[in-house]
């Protein structure tokens, strides 16, 4: 391999890339960007690795949610305190009824550039630059709104920096002690079956809490009783933007991108001599690996050893995204490939985008049927080749949207108008991704 430094994906070439028409605007933002203090740190890196390695290894579970494109319009402490709820719920779910730690992972705090299968679009006779998320251009279908503007760079930082500053404090401030399951539930939650099933289990939890109180065992003597770890992850997409946030780490000298604890590359995006892979094969944060339908088994060996060249436990997540009906297409030879070369991978679900539709009424939208399905798929390969299902990889809010058709509490296409949010691709709502995590919680349990 030849030497890597932060800026060598300049060389190399590179997918979904805007197309700045002022190179000395973009140029000041790079330089003012990278004077900036980090969003994280190295150490927190290092213990997601460390907690990843143990979801490798089967004794944890990966939970990595959020947003589809995190918006400068929808930014407010109630929609990331409601999403943070909705996280806590789904892995208090998995941990209490599926034996397992629940390592958490937001999609958040830097999730706002998208990958687009074209470079434009087109409405009523009028062809324009696609919208590539509120890092880059404007989601209005406008002749100005559509120019890549670097400046909205510094304004997802502000963003970014503020979002995780509150996810900190709900994390180590109370909202996640554990004598709070019962206020998690979101306001807006119906009282279907899901939610029963949900009220059901935080009664158990509060009995077991009140036993260990009798026992000494208190949240104001054990932090994991009223403190969590919560890390932050995105899409390694607009590389002018990861780079200015590339430090060296001084004790070990180590590189970092301190935009995120947590980096992922796309689909779309994973050419073994492409810029994407070239940029996060040299930094040290876990780092995230779409594979779809057109994954070769070769292929992905390849890129693991450039990704993880040391196979160290905890630093890749291949990310399995086939479609409903498809994973046992792809998936069983992907799982043998890695197993032969005895390579260490955590294994994650992307129920999502292998699922996504138009329905009748012209909505974008994805059946939480097929989704559901392409979980309990990938859970029974692993267990017919022996290895760890090891993750779900989701986009959903704590917003009350409907946005995804189906659930227990069901959406029908006729209902997607009435809080249809997204910018992007449609997110589970709390319920719908409640009703998912009790799917995951009876496969742990079935695995174990």
């Amino acid at each position: 391999m030849s030497i890597w430094s932060p800026s060598s994906w300049r060389e190399k070439p590179i997918l979904q890339q805007p197309t700045y028409p002022n190179q000395e605007a973009l140029d000041k933002v790079l330089a003012e960007l990278k004077n900036y203090p980090p969003l994280v740190f190295a150490g927190e890196a290092c213990s997601l690795k460390s907690q990843l390695a143990n979801v490798a290894n089967g004794e944890a579970f990966l939970l990595q949610g959020g947003d589809c494109a995190e918006s400068f319009s929808e930014f407010h402490a109630d929609n990331i305190r409601d999403s943070f709820k909705a996280m806590m719920q789904m892995a208090v779910v998995m941990t209490y009824a599926g034996g397992l730690p629940v390592v958490k992972v937001g999609r958040m705090a830097g999730q706002f550039a998208k990958p687009r299968s074209s470079d434009t679009e087109t409405f009523d006779g009028l062809t324009l630059a696609s919208y590539r998320g509120d890092i880059i251009n404007g989601s209005e279908f406008t002749k100005v709104a559509r120019v890549p503007d670097p400046e909205r760079m510094i304004k997802a930082y502000n963003q970014s920096s503020s979002t995780l500053n509150l996810l900190r404090a709900f994390a180590t401030g109370g909202l996640a002690d554990l004598h709070k399951v019962h206020s998690w539930t979101l306001d807006f939650a119906h009282q279907g079956t899901v939610s029963k099933k949900y009220e059901a289990l935080a009664q158990e939890i509060g009995k077991s809490l009140q036993f260990m109180e009798a026992c000494g065992v208190t949240s104001k003597t054990y932090r994991t009783l009223r403190e969590t770890d919560f890390y932050t992850s995105h899409e390694a997409l607009l590389l002018p933007y990861e780079e200015a946030f590339t430090r060296q780490d001084s004790i070990t000298g180590d590189w970092y991108d301190t935009s995120a604890h947590m980096l992922w590359i796309g689909d779309r995006t994973r050419q073994l001599d492409g810029a994407h892979v070239e940029y996060l094969r040299g930094v040290k944060n876990p780092i995230g690996l779409k594979a779809g339908p057109s994954m070769d088994p070769q292929d992905l060996i390849k890129l693991a050893k450039v990704l993880n060249p040391e196979n160290e436990a905890g630093r890749l997540n291949v990310i399995v995204r086939m479609g409903a009906g498809k994973v046992g297409d792809g998936l069983p030879a992907l799982i043998r490939a890695v197993q032969a070369e005895g390579l260490k991978v955590v294994w994650s679900c992307d129920p999502m985008h292998g699922n996504t539709i138009k329905s009748s009424n012209n909505y974008k939208t994805r059946p939480v049927d097929s989704i559901l399905t392409e979980m309990k798929e990938f859970f029974q390969i692993h267990k017919a080749e022996g290895t760890h299902a090891g993750g779900v990889h989701l986009e959903m809010t704590g917003k009350n949207v409907t946005e995804c058709i189906g659930g227990s509490f069901t959406v029908t296409e006729e209902s997607l108008s009435s809080r249809y949010h997204t910018h992007c691709d449609p997110r589970l709502n709390a319920d719908q991704s409640l009703e998912l995590a009790f799917l995951i919680a009876d496969s742990l349990k079935e695995a174990r």
